[in-house]
């Protein structure tokens, strides 16, 4: 018993002892707590700067590149612009009035880039292993800027499907109207000097035909049983009651002189031989048997908001839907070989040159059902054609064309799942869209499906996003 009770003290006298250990050991824990605390601290903070300074510089630079694109200030500017940006945002985060320092900013021409370097020194709230108690933090970003014009053509479907119709509650009509207007003004919205803009916008309303407005001395005048194509420079002038008349303004497609569909974008002034070797004008035919005009009149490339909203305004549905010549007059209108043509009219100046450096073209082609009627077909299309196939046929070789000129081409179905449409008519309307388009990338859409109004309006906004996006990777 005497051992047992020797080791009981022994154990108590340790115990009694043990207060002063453990104070050493919790001191040094605590101090080794205190400086990982202080550490965390400290790499938290410079994370929250580095954050929030990244955060101000980006949007300075994007800010200041964008505005560029636009017009808003010129290159000598943009130090300046960069600068106010940080000044008005410089107590973001952790951030304090006054702490941003610009470092470097570059503002490269041939790369159309802007580059902007900047950095704030934070005080560190728990200096340690002696480090100073203020600690550098930096920042850079780059981005594009564009100098380019855009050209924007709209081909835009008022045929009779697109009516208001009271038993299913829609009305397409309308739901165009709110949808093409949102995207003018938000395409004309980038122009800043109306003295130069850089955004035009051209509309092409398109039902059995398109009603070419001022240009309508463009238009050949078919007569039943006489010649496709437009006589002679050379032949004598018609007089008198034999003259043929313009009943409107409209015109189908322009045909070559063995009544073929003509597929170029050649101005109404270029010369052609006729089947006996004369020199003929190549005007756009108005077919003979064109049934109905459009009201709504082609306005060309204008960054005149309110004309083009007046004119979009007046969109009323009727007729059907010749597709091939929609797109035609959209080629029209962006190609240069027109621009003589439109600056003779007193229509603005024109389309620029095909320049994919300096400016950018765009159609966008929206319907809302299948494309069924054409006067012409292409050379060495089968016979069997109807209608039908040679408007989706000649609106695809069309836009061909245009893709190898370098138009970007957006494409609009707009309730293609209506129910009075076959599967057949459904599936034929789809494909000549997606044909007609742009090839998608992995980071750009071209061809949109849209079921209701809203829908149709968010189609159009994603697309002048996707233009202004083109602006600075093309």
């Amino acid at each position: 018993m005497r051992n047992y009770g020797g080791l009981v003290h022994a154990v108590g006298g340790f115990a009694r002892d043990r207060g002063g250990n453990f104070a050493v050991l919790f001191g040094f824990a605590a101090s080794v707590l205190a400086l990982a605390a202080g550490f965390s601290v400290n790499v938290t903070q410079l994370y929250n700067a580095k954050s929030s300074l990244q955060g101000v510089v980006d949007a300075a630079v994007t800010s200041t590149a964008r505005d560029l694109t636009t017009g808003a200030i010129k290159e000598a500017d943009a130090n300046k612009s960069v600068q106010a940006f940080l000044d008005a945002n410089d107590s973001a985060g952790i951030l304090h009035p006054g702490q941003i320092v610009l470092d470097k900013l570059i503002v490269d021409r041939t790369a159309n880039t802007v580059q902007a370097d900047a950095h704030v020194d934070v005080s560190l709230f728990f200096p340690i292993f002696g480090m100073a108690d203020m600690k550098r933090v930096t920042a850079s970003t780059t981005s594009l800027y564009s100098d380019k014009n855009i050209e924007v053509a709209m081909m835009l479907d008022v045929t009779g499907s697109m009516a208001a119709n009271w038993w299913a509650k829609t009305d397409k009509i309308g739901d165009l109207r709110a949808a093409a207007s949102g995207a003018v003004e938000d395409l004309l919205d980038n122009n800043i000097d109306p003295n130069n803009p850089r955004v035009r916008v051209a509309i092409v309303p398109y039902a059995e035909a398109v009603n070419t407005g001022g240009l309508a001395n463009s238009v050949f005048v078919e007569q039943p049983g006489g010649s496709d194509v437009p006589p002679a420079v050379d032949a004598p002038i018609q007089v008198g009651s034999s003259a043929p008349t313009r009943p409107d303004n409209c015109a189908t497609e322009r045909k070559d002189k063995d009544g073929y569909a003509d597929y170029s974008s050649d101005g109404p002034s270029a010369p052609r031989l006729n089947k006996q070797g004369k020199t003929y004008l190549a005007k756009i035919n108005r077919d003979d048997r064109m049934g109905s005009c459009p009201k709504p009149e082609l306005i060309p490339l204008s960054a005149d908001k309110q004309k083009l909203l007046s004119t979009i305004a007046s969109f009323k549905a009727g007729g059907v839907t010749a597709g091939g010549i929609a797109v035609q007059w959209g080629y029209y209108m962006l190609s240069p070989t027109w621009r003589s043509t439109i600056v003779d009219a007193r229509l603005g100046a024109g389309p620029a040159n095909f320049d994919s450096r300096r400016v950018g073209k765009v159609a966008i082609l929206m319907t809302d059902g299948q494309f069924n009627t054409a006067f012409a077909g292409g050379r060495g299309a089968p016979r069997s054609q109807n209608a039908g196939q040679m408007s989706r046929s000649n609106a695809e070789s069309i836009c061909d064309n245009m893709k190898r000129d370098g138009i970007e081409i957006f494409t609009i179905g707009f309730d293609l799942d209506d129910p009075s449409m076959t599967s057949t008519e459904r599936d034929q309307a789809k494909s000549v869209l997606r044909d007609c388009s742009t090839a998608d990338t992995s980071s750009l859409k071209h061809y949109y499906e849209a079921a209701t109004g809203p829908e149709l309006n968010d189609a159009f906004s994603a697309i002048v996003q996707n233009i202004e996006r083109l602006t600075l990777t093309k």
